[in-house]
């Protein structure tokens, strides 16, 4: 697989009328259009400077001129760089120190805090707002269109994505383009995209999820879309009628599941909907089957890797598994000291291997060397296992594992337990620092409204269910989780947050 991503997924659609998406702002546009759009913005890409391989970096709100402008850079031969729109300018100021790109564009409102940032990085900045007009734009409605696409791609990187940072440094994973397609084109097999298809767009393109799986997977099977600046619950009901395909985070399912709406007859249209991001309670996948009559169908990804594996399209979607390896992907389970391979349900490191892998991190070799056995495999940082009937399942993030006396506790374990219990919503299970288990479990617990639910339940609850070294030394009951804008619970920020529980002066204390 060889070629520019851009060509692969718009080349020739530049004379179609085939409506690409609906969007409140924009109205209907189609694929000529929006071909249209990438081609002036690529435009004005060269025209402020960017040459072969340069970052464009990217903070701006969710637009059908940011989505454009991500294929414009592809197609120019830039390097597509998209932040988090939560990001301080301090956070800012790392990325685009780190990567150097020669433009970043951001949100008029930021303008002023960031000009200088940009400035002293090299940057040159353009603007861009929610309603897609600003400073980029302008320049794009006067620039020549481009008509060539860059000789960029293959194995030349298309976009680098910051890992979340959750401990240490963030890194950036390059993604090629040969990455970027062979996943796209995996995941329309896998899934029956075809051209009538109609996607509900409601999640970031600043992440993996909405910028290369929605987005990548619409473009390639010629499908459609509904493009929508954010979630609304309300707003995605209205759409169901003529869409056919819903890809979100479990919130989306959590929150869709409160509205009164939501049954059969109003899902009717629908033929699929996608979670991933962050794990899918079992509760909530057999809720919504109830419901709705369909079952989610949830996968496994990650920035470095795109998508990895998926429940089948045809057959049993398991709740609280991830399915199979995609066509071309490998999947296997090591010892995450030795890197011996494990067998059938035994836990260990999820590795993979495949044409959808990045090369690496940027500017970060040695970091790169580490992260990869030597026949190619990537070591995700995922506990998990492979059951007898091929099934992944996801335990929980290597950093995340609890090892308490000794003896090693996987935190999915106790919080299936716990999620189980009558009135309870969802749990955090992590460790802290314990005087004499070394770590300490707490479990961090949401309870529905109603429920009336103390410690010593929890914990008796456990009794005969869990080895006793399993079971949390403490429970603590929260309003909610705190969450990454993706839906990944962080369990960093409980375990700064409960840091001192067990230490001897708060036992004292107690």
């Amino acid at each position: 697989m060889a070629g520019n991503l851009y060509d692969a997924l718009l080349g020739g659609l530049d004379r179609e009328d085939r409506l690409l998406l609906t969007d409140e702002t924009v109205g209907t546009m189609s694929y000529r259009a929006f071909a249209d759009q990438c081609a002036r913005l690529a435009g004005a890409l060269l025209e402020a400077g960017l040459q072969p391989g340069d970052r464009v970096a990217v903070q701006a709100e969710k637009s059908v001129a940011a989505l454009a402008l991500y294929l414009a850079t592809v197609r120019a031969g830039g390097i597509y760089l998209p932040l988090n729109i939560a990001y301080t300018p301090a956070e800012i100021e790392y990325f685009l120190t780190d990567a150097e790109p020669s433009i970043f564009v951001c949100d008029p409102s930021r303008f002023e805090a960031l000009q200088p940032i940009a400035k002293a990085a090299g940057a040159k900045i353009l603007t861009l707002d929610l309603a897609g007009k600003g400073t980029l734009t302008d320049a794009a409605a006067i620039a020549t269109p481009i008509t060539e696409t860059s000789a960029r791609g293959g194995a030349d990187i298309a976009a680098i994505l910051y890992t979340s940072g959750t401990t240490g440094r963030s890194k950036g994973a390059m993604l090629s383009h040969d990455n970027l397609l062979s996943n796209a084109v995996s995941l329309v097999e896998s899934w029956r995209f075809t051209d009538k298809d109609v996607l509900i767009h409601a999640l970031p393109i600043f992440h993996t999820h909405g910028l290369f799986v929605a987005t990548n997977v619409v473009l390639a099977s010629r499908a459609s879309m509904i493009f929508q600046a954010k979630f609304d619950p309300n707003k995605i009901m209205e759409a169901m009628p003529k869409a056919t395909v819903l890809m979100g985070v479990p919130t989306f399912y959590t929150r869709l599941l409160q509205h009164s709406g939501l049954d059969r007859d109003s899902t009717a249209h629908m033929r699929l909907f996608v979670s991933g991001s962050a794990p899918l309670l079992a509760e909530t996948h057999e809720e919504w089957q109830a419901r709705t009559g369909h079952a989610i169908l949830e996968r496994y990804g990650m920035t470095e890797t795109n998508m990895n594996t998926s429940n089948p399209y045809d057959g049993r979607r398991v709740a609280g598994t991830v399915g199979f390896p995609l066509p071309g992907v490998q999947v296997r389970v090591t010892d995450a000291e030795t890197g011996a391979s494990l067998g059938t349900e035994e836990i260990g490191m999820i590795e993979v291997r495949g044409p959808n892998v990045f090369s690496g991190y940027w500017r970060m070799p040695e970091k790169t060397a580490a992260e990869f056995r030597k026949d190619g495999f990537f070591i995700t940082g995922d506990l998990g296992k492979i059951d007898k009937d091929g099934y992944v399942h996801i335990v929980g993030r290597g950093k995340d594992l609890i090892i308490t006396g000794g003896y090693n506790v996987y935190p999915k374990e106790v919080e299936m337990e716990i999620d189980a219990m009558p009135g309870v919503i969802e749990s955090a299970v992590f460790g802290v620092k314990h005087p004499d288990f070394g770590e300490g479990i707490i479990a961090a617990i949401v309870l529905k409204s109603e429920a009336q639910l103390t410690e010593q339940e929890v914990i008796k609850a456990l009794d005969g269910r869990l080895a006793g070294y399993k079971r949390p030394k403490k429970v603590a009951f929260m309003t909610e989780l705190p969450r990454n804008t993706m839906g990944k619970v962080q369990k960093n920020i409980l375990r700064n947050q409960f840091s001192g529980t067990f230490e001897p002066t708060a036992a004292a204390a107690k």
